[in-house]
């Protein structure tokens, strides 16, 4: 069970960061969207694309920091790793997110949703940096199951929309509704998982 639901983590992470890789960096910005998501991506493009690109790395590192064999024999790899999730990923891509959630569609609802998400990425980041660098490495695990499970916000996204729209729901009723969904349940079953309800070690490959 362990190995599988590690496996689909993986999956979705990278099938997501493959679409945004497709979606932003080989197509025209904003193809897949509204006409008034389109036209706040293009006038805000920096923005949308330091989000996008610095996230779609958070995504991709993510899932090899829970590998308890790479931690083991290749802990300066993880080091790196780590760094650029926590600095690159999660650091750039949380302070574009922050900015760009000022002017998400969906009105004031939305708009407090992915702040809200970025500035839970931005702090639960700093906690697990902090942590590290003070050597806690216990408490610095604990931050990084609460940041990675806000990263998966990503994922979340792309399946609640979909089914959204699969449900009848119009676009406009459910996308602040998603701003919330995508990232407060991911938060709340990294609590389950912490608290202990599932083991720690079901986010690390076995041995």
């Amino acid at each position: 069970m362990k190995r599988l639901a590690f496996a689909c983590m993986h999956v979705f992470a990278v099938l997501i960061a493959a679409y945004a890789i497709l979606a932003y960096g080989f197509r025209p910005l904003g193809e897949f969207v509204g006409p008034e998501m389109r036209a706040n991506f293009q006038a805000h493009q920096l923005g949308i694309y330091t989000h996008v690109f610095a996230a779609t790395i958070a995504l991709l590192l993510g899932p090899f920091q829970f590998i308890e064999r790479l931690r083991r024999k290749r802990p300066r790899l993880h080091r790196i790793s780590g760094r650029i999730y926590l600095g690159v990923g999660v650091g750039f891509g949380g302070l574009a997110g922050l900015y760009m959630a000022s002017f998400a569609y969906g009105g004031p609802v939305a708009k407090l949703g992915f702040a809200g998400l970025a500035s839970a990425w931005l702090y639960t980041g700093w906690q697990a940096y902090r942590a590290i660098r003070r050597g806690d490495v216990a408490t610095h695990r604990r931050w990084i199951v609460r940041n990675f499970a806000l990263t998966l916000a990503a994922v979340s996204l792309r399946i609640l929309l979909p089914l959204s729209g699969i449900s009848g729901i119009p676009f406009a009723t459910a996308y602040p509704a998603v701003a919330w969904l995508c990232w407060i349940p991911n938060l709340l079953l990294a609590e389950w998982i912490l608290a202990g309800q599932i083991t720690p070690r079901f986010f690390s490959n076995s041995r």
